[in-house]
């Protein structure tokens, strides 16, 4: 039987257009499923009915119907602050205060028109690509003893189950990818600069920026013509320095046409190949190779490229400590009260002096002045998105040390565009098959990698291998 949640989020949007369904109806549908589905899945640390109902009740009073989101549900990174609504940011070290003050995404996804249906789940403080936290176990609807991956994994969740058309995440080391590949999803991490509310400018080394989960392409087109459009920046709120761009017009139409003939790259070794032994499951490999097959059929070229070797996994874990290292600053914080892995970070941030923490800044630097050459000839470069399938809850343990090197392994291809600030995309090009020892029917991701503006080439891409592989007819149990 037919329900609104089997549409795209273009599709949906085309009907609300149309007047053949209302906004008000749609988030009564997607708040539904939530009420149903979710204490299961608990892709939502905070469910705010009242206030989206309101939202969609006078929605044409408050932005205009040609919005590019407009009517469409949404929810917000619980990272991210909304006002009126507790952000507790996957901690319990915090007391969730209600905001004052909304986020600039917020804003941003605000002014294209979506309804807010509340906050969804994330590691804490953004710094795990765990699923648990100490609100719950956010679960994979493919396989619920598995983890969707973090740290954007409530949201990922929640597009994947049908309890959101859509949603946007942040990414600072593979945080919209990781759990896009591991549910099934298309997940896009724009370059550097390309969304003025979240551009990357802020946080030690630029890493984190703003980005789609979808189920298609063209939505992840979509999504990104609705982050970039000129409603989505506050009044004096400057916008991000924009990167080069590649071609012209929407993402939207990109993703929709798919045009185009390309150079692709096919990387060989990841850059933590020094710190971590990194074990490609078979799974992983046929993904890969059936991107290439399809790829291939198009008339795309693919040729092998190196992984440049410099040096990385150290001044990335500096950064990352770094990082770790400002939570303590939080006022009103609870170290006691941190995981085990984000309390290590800070352990281990602390110390560091601001030379050897402007030496790691250099060692990234050089390494993406390193990445961006090797890739230059390429119009995109393709690799697994996870080494292995989805992890099963409980994977990533109690020791920091062991958990740290454990995420690295899992996704050993994704924190380089951020360090680089290259745009890259995950696509749900296969599952695991009958007789595979984690069980059939996994999402396997592979990733694409572009030059820097590159977003469109990336969609074209993407939508042509989706012509043929067909993964948005792919539903968990559930649907």
């Amino acid at each position: 039987m037919f329900e609104l949640h089997h549409l795209s989020a273009q599709e949906l949007w085309d009907w609300i257009r149309r007047g053949d369904a209302t906004a008000r109806e749609v988030t009564d549908h997607y708040l539904a499923r939530i009420e149903r589905l979710d204490p299961e899945l608990r892709a939502f640390v905070t469910v705010t009915a009242e206030a989206a109902r309101a939202r969609a009740d006078h929605l044409g009073d408050l932005v205009p119907t040609s919005r590019p989101l407009w009517g469409l549900p949404s929810a917000d990174k619980d990272l991210t602050d909304r006002r009126g609504v507790p952000t507790r940011s996957g901690t319990l070290a915090l007391p969730g205060e209600v905001a004052t003050a909304d986020h600039p995404l917020v804003t941003a996804l605000d002014d294209a028109g979506a309804i807010s249906l509340g906050k969804t789940a994330t590691p804490e403080f953004g710094m795990s690509s765990s699923s648990e936290t100490g609100f719950g176990t956010t679960r994979n609807p493919y396989d619920t003893a598995r983890a969707p991956g973090g740290s954007s994994s409530g949201a990922a969740v929640a597009v994947a189950a049908g309890l959101l058309p859509a949603a946007v995440g942040s990414d600072g080391g593979g945080s919209v990818r990781i759990p896009a590949a591991a549910t099934g999803l298309v997940g896009l991490k724009p370059s550097r600069g390309r969304v003025p509310s979240m551009p990357g400018r802020t946080g030690l080394g630029g890493l984190a920026v703003a980005g789609p989960l979808t189920r298609t392409v063209a939505d992840a087109g979509m999504l990104l013509d609705a982050l970039v459009a000129p409603t989505g920046v506050p009044e004096r709120q400057p916008y991000a320095l924009v990167t080069p761009d590649v071609g012209d017009g929407p993402f939207t139409a990109a993703a929709v046409r798919g045009e185009g003939r390309f150079v692709v790259g096919l990387l060989e070794g990841s850059p933590w190949d020094d710190f971590v032994d990194v074990v490609v499951d078979p799974a992983a490999r046929e993904a890969v190779e059936t991107a290439v097959r399809v790829l291939g059929e198009v008339g795309h070229g693919v040729e092998d490229v190196a992984m440049p070797r410099l040096p990385y996994a150290e001044p990335f874990q500096v950064a990352w400590e770094s990082s770790g290292a400002g939570i303590a600053r939080i006022p009103g914080i609870d170290l006691r009260a941190l995981t085990p892995l984000v309390a290590w970070l800070v352990e281990r941030g602390r110390p560091l002096t601001s030379t050897q923490v402007l030496d790691a800044m250099a060692g990234l630097d050089a390494f993406s002045v390193a990445l961006i050459r090797a890739f230059d000839r390429f119009d995109a470069v393709l690799t697994p998105t996870l080494a292995m399938t989805p992890r099963p809850l409980g994977w990533y343990g109690d020791d920091p040390e062991e958990d740290f090197r454990r995420q690295c392994a899992y996704s050993p291809w994704t924190s380089m565009a951020n360090v680089s600030g290259l745009p890259a995309i995950t696509l749900p090009v296969g599952v695991t098959g009958e007789g595979h020892p984690d069980g059939a029917g996994l999402p396997m991701g592979v990733q694409l990698i572009g030059r820097p503006g590159g977003e469109r080439v990336l969609l074209a891409i993407g939508a042509q291998l989706e012509r043929r592989l067909r993964w948005q007819r792919r539903h968990p149990a559930g649907w």
